[in-house]
């Protein structure tokens, strides 16, 4: 590739990357093309759909978390490593709508679909091994994280990471034989 077309596809992945992250996979083609200050047809020369080119921004982030799960998955303590993958995991999501959008399965592109399936297949190793309550999935897991970002999204100018908060709400149903502290 010439260093010219390097260069454009630089600009070209780091504009639809930073406008996945805050407008999700609903972001036009358009508005990526002029961030990065190319033509709409430079995209698809690149990239020969919209969801190829959002295939490409999240495969290493769905990679990233499947590792992240992979690594918890012979922890001494089952659960708390689950609990450490879904605070890995909604950090990563709160941080980027277009992981979001890909987790809970609006993007139908078969990378995509490959690296939701893994995720969720590493998360639901994870819960065979965590103390939970019955009929919890690796698909919940996954989907969870991205209903806490979705639910935190409207206070993000104000309050940073309120899901972290929800995380702990959300934990705490999760865990078979909950603890219940008495209400004052």
């Amino acid at each position: 590739m010439r260093a010219d077309a390097v260069r454009t596809r630089k600009a070209l992945l780091n504009a639809a990357a930073e406008m996945f992250a805050v407008q999700g996979a609903e972001v036009s083609v358009a508005e990526i093309a002029e961030r990065a200050g190319i033509g709409k047809g430079t995209v698809f020369r690149h990239f020969a759909t919209k969801e190829d080119l959002i295939a490409a921004i999240v495969g290493d982030l769905l990679d990233d978390l499947v590792a992240a799960a992979v690594a918890r998955r012979d922890a001494a303590d089952p659960t708390a490593a689950l609990r450490e993958f879904m605070t890995y995991g909604a950090d990563r999501l709160a941080g980027n709508q277009a992981l979001c959008d890909v987790a809970s399965g609006s993007v139908r592109h078969p990378d995509v679909q490959t690296g939701v399936a893994k995720l969720t297949e590493a998360a639901q190793a994870l819960v065979d091994k965590a103390r939970l309550r019955p009929g919890v999935t690796g698909r919940d897991v996954v989907l969870l994280m991205t209903g806490m970002h979705q639910a935190a999204a409207p206070l993000r100018d104000t309050e940073p990471e309120p899901w972290r908060r929800y995380l702990g709400f959300l934990f705490d149903g999760l865990v078979d034989g909950v603890r219940q502290s008495p209400r004052t």
